[in-house]
């Protein structure tokens, strides 16, 4: 299901990369999209933010599929592959890679509300800046998780996007589609 690569490019990212190092997207919906949990970080809006987040997952199995399809079996791999181990370990990251299907967990389906959200970004052109490395010390442990969780979901993209999602022609295609669809 995931989108064919073009020649050259990698489907992991190198093993000597660090994760903070990841350079923004050139997509202005997914950088659009992804800025707007961190500055829901900021603001300290944790579970808009969390919500947001846990969509990552879907919308970038469904963008790398030509049909715009995501599964749970689809989704599961990509979070093998882009987020780390030590990070798939906590309850609300593996929620997030194990999404609900309205058929079955094998039935692939558009995820349609988090594609629309982020199509929605589309014409906002705010460059990222990034969300402060520092989290007030004061939280309680459900906001350190969904701050931590969004922090990992959001970082797998970029990393993803950086590292595959650019070079992919069938993702390129897709944020096409979205762009220009009303």
């Amino acid at each position: 299901m995931e989108g064919h690569l073009t020649p050259g490019a990698s489907a992991r990212p190198p093993a000597n990369l660090a994760r903070g190092s990841t350079p923004p997207s050139s997509s202005r919906m997914l950088t659009r999209y992804l800025t707007d949990i961190e500055e829901l970080l900021e603001h300290q809006h944790w579970e808009a933010a969390l919500r947001e987040a846990r969509d990552l997952p879907q919308i970038v199995v469904a963008l790398a599929d030509p049909a715009l399809h995501s599964s749970a079996e689809a989704v599961t791999r990509w979070g093998e592959r882009w987020i780390a181990p030590e990070e798939r370990t906590t309850a609300l990251v593996a929620a997030a890679l194990q999404p609900s299907f309205a058929e079955s967990s094998t039935a692939a389906a558009v995820p349609t509300r988090a594609l629309r959200r982020l199509q929605l970004r589309r014409h906002v052109r705010t460059a990222p800046r990034g969300y402060p490395l520092e989290a007030p010390a004061d939280l309680a442990p459900a906001e350190r998780e969904a701050i931590d969780t969004a922090r990992s979901l959001v970082q797998s993209a970029r990393l993803w996007y950086a590292h595959s999602g650019c070079h992919d022609s069938t993702v390129q295609a897709n944020l096409a589609r979205l762009a220009v669809l009303r």
